[in-house]
């Protein structure tokens, strides 16, 4: 049938359409540069892409002259080891709480309402509180990050282990199996795809935890750099580091998806 909602683009196709609304993006922001240069040449609302080629290539390849790091990388490195950090920890909290939820009726009775509370705070209201508590050092920031991530995994995790067949659970049971190997044989192995799954979801909002906290509290990162900069108005500075953290992010969420192609094959869509 010809109706739209039947025609499915082929992979040429599918590139030209997702790349073209960056494409339109990126030609609207250089109308805008060249309108706003030409009326003033000292505009820094929004550099030509001459300067921000230049700018970023000099914070990827020269040394700062007052610490002798190349801040890009810097920057860079600082805050992916936070943002490791704060996912990692989630990730193991999010998924071991979440299948014993999911698994253990007494478990669940037990934790699920605390867990349920615990989402419904916006983590950024506790950056003070962690502040205050844990200092201004690396913990508060990765704190943040795990609970802003955390408990989503845990409630997402939990409903995954819940929804597997109930039959599958009696199965095992008449087999023999008891409550840890029905875990490691039949739950486990069901609910890592959704691991993966929620953690390609989590990845916008750690990053946005990881640079609220480098904004107020840190000395290097991604997030420090920008709001560091902002003062002087230099958005030179402040698109490339907004582009780069975007770019990060994509790439990470490509490589979970690579991987959860490649670990878990049965599991139908990975593209979303």
């Amino acid at each position: 049938m010809t109706r739209l909602l039947n025609r499915r683009p082929g992979r040429a196709g599918a590139l030209v359409l997702g790349v073209l609304p960056l494409a339109l993006l990126a030609v609207a922001y250089l109308i805008g540069s060249d309108a706003r240069l030409a009326a003033n040449p000292n505009d820094k609302l929004l550099p030509s892409l001459a300067t921000l080629v230049d700018t970023t290539l000099r914070l990827a390849t020269q040394p700062d002259a007052r610490s002798g790091d190349v801040l890009l990388w810097t920057d860079t490195a600082a805050s992916l080891q936070r943002l490791a950090w704060g996912v990692g920890v989630s990730a193991v909290l999010g998924f071991a709480v979440g299948v014993a939820m999911g698994l253990v009726p007494l478990v669940r009775a037990t934790l699920a309402p605390l867990v349920a509370v615990l989402s419904m705070i916006p983590p950024l209201a506790l950056l003070p509180i962690l502040f205050i508590v844990l200092g201004l050092g690396e913990l508060s920031k990765i704190v943040l990050i795990g609970f802003g991530v955390a408990p989503f995994l845990m409630r997402d995790l939990a409903q995954r282990a819940a929804e597997i067949p109930r039959e599958q659970l009696i199965k095992a049971q008449t087999l023999g199996a008891n409550t840890w190997q029905i875990a490691l044989r039949v739950v486990i192995p069901q609910t890592l795809p959704a691991l993966v799954h929620g953690l390609r979801l989590t990845l916008g909002p750690a990053w946005l935890f990881l640079i609220a906290a480098e904004a107020i509290a840190a000395t290097d990162g991604l997030g420090y750099r920008i709001f560091l900069v902002r003062r002087y108005m230099a958005m030179d500075v402040i698109l490339p580091y907004v582009a780069w953290i975007t770019l990060l992010a994509y790439a990470m969420d490509r490589t979970l998806a690579a991987l959860a192609r490649r670990w878990f094959p049965w599991v139908e869509d990975h593209s979303a």
